[in-house]
């Protein structure tokens, strides 16, 4: 008897010891049985309030609008500035449709298919047609009247998409168990092919024949009225740039003074984010958009580098600082709602056909000429098999200007005269 008492405190502890364990392995930190009064404690009466108190602290849940802020303010986001605004629009049409007080945990299936069901009603532009009507009002307008344009599938798709890149992100930061929005689309019945098109020959004679080509009032609001003036500012040269090299509209829009550069003998567009004067308002739609491209020598003939010239001369930082960078600094947007107009007034316009056609037009110069795929890949900024990051493309140093002026110089431009508009001085 007093040998078992000696040992009743060891066996105890291990005991206890082993208890301790089985709860750790079980995730539980706190033995509720003890913490449970028996019938005779003092303290049954005071134990339940103070675990309620407990329990009351517990935080809320998280509602959609207050995950969604943290998605966008989370630090490790490298996105561009149009990246951001993109995913901002995004937030906006999310929040307003399903609702930011929504709790985040409770988000379901059915939720993001009633988003869906909105989105594919949804009128283009709709806060600025509509600024007066929610979002669901202006989707349920949509859904009434056939005669209201709605955003295209593509569109729809994009923002279904970035909605569940936050989703993504919100099970990634343990907020939600699952993706809800996970395989949700609408089917886009315009195959790709169709989505832009070239412009045609005739539609390229109109252009460069319009009287901003070939005599107008002058370079602003006569532009389109038959003239004397012949302006040679940012509307005159971007379409030409365009033209000639596939560049995108916000690329051209954006170049410094210093982006037209002499390279092995060679004078180039230097298309890159790279600023070699300050300049911080520029961006590139890929990695694959930072490249160099000859200059064509009808671009040369036009008088290209007599303009550049005048720019440095005056001190400009930009190619073209006549135009508007915006509010949000896109010089691109300005333009572009400019150029629509303009082809709208030489009677150039015809659907699935924009600014964006000039990249067409060059692609098909591309394959005309029988240029190595290669080589137009990297002169139009496409990444190469529609991924950047395959392991051959890490190896070798590229293609030598040489061979891109090569390229260039073979693109003849057939469907289109510009004798008109060669520089004669």
């Amino acid at each position: 008897m007093q040998i078992a008492l000696r040992r009743l405190p060891l066996m105890t502890a291990a005991l206890e010891s082993e208890f301790e364990r089985i709860r750790h392995d079980a995730g539980l930190t706190v033995d509720e049985t003890i913490l449970r009064p028996s019938g005779d404690d003092l303290r049954a009466t005071l134990l339940p309030s103070r675990l309620e108190a407990q329990g009351s602290a517990a935080p809320p849940p998280l509602s959609l609008e207050q995950a969604y802020a943290r998605y966008m303010d989370d630090p490790t986001h490298r996105w561009s500035p149009s990246t951001r605004q993109a995913y901002e629009t995004t937030r906006k049409f999310a929040v307003g449709i399903i609702g930011g007080e929504v709790a985040i945990e409770a988000l379901s299936r059915a939720h993001c298919r009633d988003y869906l069901d909105m989105l594919r009603y949804m009128p283009r532009n709709a806060s600025k047609r509509f600024p007066k009507l929610s979002l669901k009002a202006a989707s349920d307008l949509g859904r009434e009247r056939e005669d209201i344009e709605l955003i295209s599938a593509a569109n729809a798709n994009s923002h279904l998409a970035n909605f569940s890149s936050f989703l993504n992100w919100a099970v990634n930061e343990e907020v939600i168990v699952r993706n809800p929005m996970r395989s949700l689309r609408l089917p886009d019945t315009v195959a790709k092919k169709d989505k832009r098109h070239p412009f045609s020959a005739q539609q390229l004679q109109a252009i460069f024949n319009a009287p901003l080509y070939r005599g107008c009032q002058d370079g602003e609001r006569g532009y389109a009225k038959p003239g004397t003036e012949r302006p040679r500012n940012a509307r005159f040269w971007v379409p030409l740039i365009a033209l000639h090299t596939g560049m995108r509209l916000n690329e051209i829009c954006q170049l410094d003074t210093t982006d037209i550069s002499e390279i092995e003998g060679v004078q180039c567009f230097v298309v890159s984010e790279t600023s070699l004067v300050g300049e911080t308002d520029k961006s590139l739609k890929t990695g694959a958009s930072e490249r160099l491209i000859p200059l064509h020598p009808s671009l040369i003939a036009c008088g290209i580098l007599a303009y550049v010239e005048a720019q440095r001369r005056a001190k400009r930082v930009k190619l073209f600082p006549d135009i508007d960078p915006g509010p949000r600094g896109k010089r691109a947007v300005a333009f572009s709602k400019w150029f629509t107009q303009f082809i709208r007034s030489c009677d150039a316009y015809q659907p699935r056909t924009s600014f964006h056609s000039f990249r067409h037009n060059f692609r098909d110069e591309l394959r005309a000429a029988r240029i190595d795929h290669d080589i137009a890949m990297v002169l139009g900024g496409w990444a190469i098999g529609g991924n950047s990051s395959i392991a051959s493309e890490n190896y070798g140093g590229g293609h030598g200007v040489g061979s891109l002026c090569d390229a260039i110089t073979k693109l003849s431009f057939a469907k289109i005269d510009l004798s008109h508009i060669i520089d004669k001085g």
